[in-house]
């Protein structure tokens, strides 16, 4: 069969109508669009797209199943490794991933593994409820479970397919983490969210919401209720800011700030949710990521009449996904690169008024790889803004680590652990997400959950193993 060169494309949103709503951009395949997209994939008999793929997906197997039109069987083959397919089919960064691997994108484009998952994962929601897997005999051991973010849900739907009791802990009033209050809903839509945390209780996870751990309990005390082990997975949820004049001015905000009064108080469905979230008209955003990214759609969607990315390194530097810039282009988002704040200014009551800017230009590259951006003398403009939103990223909150004297943190804050086990300090303890690595990727944070449940696994039943001994 000849082989198509490129990905069948995906159904979107016009842009000029999709900058006034916060329905899905995405709109999904069809299922000829499914199947014309499965047959590009080569069935590679060593498949180094698993390889590439965190939590080890057998996409061509999952892929071979759409081709026979056995849509049930490609999701059990899915959810073998991974239990939260139609979030990771949207905002998982395949093409960084088990795409740039694919064999076919040395000639041509990859497979669209990705919107294939979606596909599948669609597929299942539109049949109803889904089944239920088949869980072994409980060991009798339980397991807590901090946070609800992906890395959490992760550990916990593989400890309970393992016969663990299981219960997590979400400080806030809804789980999902970074999933609910992080991404926007033309991204990731919460009803998606909702309907993959149920599949997880469904399995007998037990969630537990509005217990600030590290406040309500200390780990030493869910141990002394009779836990067996515990997972943290609490995220990197600390806003960063650039320690600059003006940011403490009115009109300021971190991305985390903005992003979650959206997400969380439903600024997105006005005027049925008066959300105190203030949107001049002209908005700066300062970042390159996917936050930043986020941040410059919702300000648009919520009646900024103009949105700036500053950005202080090429286009070529941005970590940002090329598909979430693009869209951010064609809603009308103006880039400013090579660009980088020095003041945010302000009028006597305190509002922003506008923010100066320096230009830069790229030096030798740093730690992380990309060319370093040094200052260029006297080349100082200002730009007219009244909302100010700084998405460079986040740090650890420091509360759970902080009532845990026996827990190791490095410098930074972050949780010390073993990186092929994620076991911490702390005896019976795990970690892993974003307060291990920093701020990452999903696929990247449930993958880690994924390590450390096999780890925790093993050390729950050499416990059992040697209670049977004696």
């Amino acid at each position: 069969m000849k082989i198509t060169p490129k990905k069948v494309e995906m159904p979107r949103q016009e842009p000029k109508i999709r900058v006034t709503n916060f329905n899905e951009v995405a709109l999904g395949y069809t299922k000829e669009q499914a199947q014309q997209e499965a047959r590009r994939c080569l069935q590679c008999k060593k498949a180094p797209c698993i390889k590439a793929c965190p939590v080890e997906i057998d996409i061509p197997g999952f892929i071979a199943k759409i081709v026979k039109k056995d849509y049930r069987g490609a999701i059990h083959k899915i959810k073998e490794a991974n239990l939260l397919p139609a979030m990771c089919g949207r905002v998982c960064p395949q093409e960084g991933l088990c795409e740039k691997a694919c064999i076919l994108s040395k000639k041509y484009e990859p497979v669209a593994i990705g919107r294939l998952e979606r596909f599948v994962a669609d597929w299942e929601i539109q049949k109803g409820s889904p089944e239920s897997s088949s869980l072994p005999s409980s060991t009798g051991k339980r397991m807590a479970v901090i946070g609800s973010g992906p890395g959490s849900l992760s550990c916990a739907g593989d400890l309970i397919r393992l016969g663990h009791s299981v219960t997590i802990f979400e400080a806030l009033h809804k789980p999902g983490g970074v999933l609910v209050y992080g991404i926007p809903e033309f991204r990731l839509p919460k009803a998606i969210v909702g309907r993959e945390i149920e599949y997880i209780r469904s399995l007998g996870v037990e969630v537990k919401t509005g217990y600030v751990i590290g406040k309500i309990y200390t780990l030493d005390e869910l141990f002394s209720q009779g836990y067996d082990a515990i997972f943290i997975g609490i995220g990197a949820g600390l806003p960063k800011f650039m320690d600059i004049p003006g940011e403490n001015l009115n009109g300021v905000y971190s991305a985390n700030e903005f992003l979650t009064r959206t997400n969380m108080m439903k600024a997105y469905l006005f005027p049925q949710y008066d959300t105190p979230v203030k949107i001049g008209k002209r908005v700066a955003v300062i970042g390159g990521g996917n936050v930043a990214m986020d941040a410059s759609r919702v300000a648009l969607r919520l009646g900024a009449q103009k949105v700036y990315n500053i950005y202080r390194r090429s286009p070529q530097e941005m970590p940002a996904r090329a598909e979430e810039v693009q869209n951010a282009k064609d809603e009308g988002v103006e880039f400013k690169f090579l660009t980088n704040p020095v003041r945010i200014l302000g009028n006597k009551e305190n509002w922003v008024t506008g923010i100066e800017c320096i230009r830069m230009e790229l030096g030798e590259p740093d730690e992380s790889g990309r060319r370093r951006p040094v200052p260029i003398k006297g080349s100082e403009f200002t730009i007219k803004v009244d909302i100010v939103i700084m998405a460079i990223g986040a740090g650890a909150n420091p509360l759970l680590p902080s009532a845990t004297p026996d827990l190791e943190v490095n410098k930074w804050g972050y949780i010390v652990i073993d990186e092929t086990s994620g076991k911490t300090s702390k005896e019976s303890v795990w970690a892993g997400g974003d307060i291990v690595s920093g701020a990452a990727t999903v696929i990247s944070a449930m993958a880690s959950g994924r390590r450390s449940a096999k780890a925790i696994h093993q050390y729950l039943m050499k416990d059992l193993q040697a209670r049977d001994f004696s």
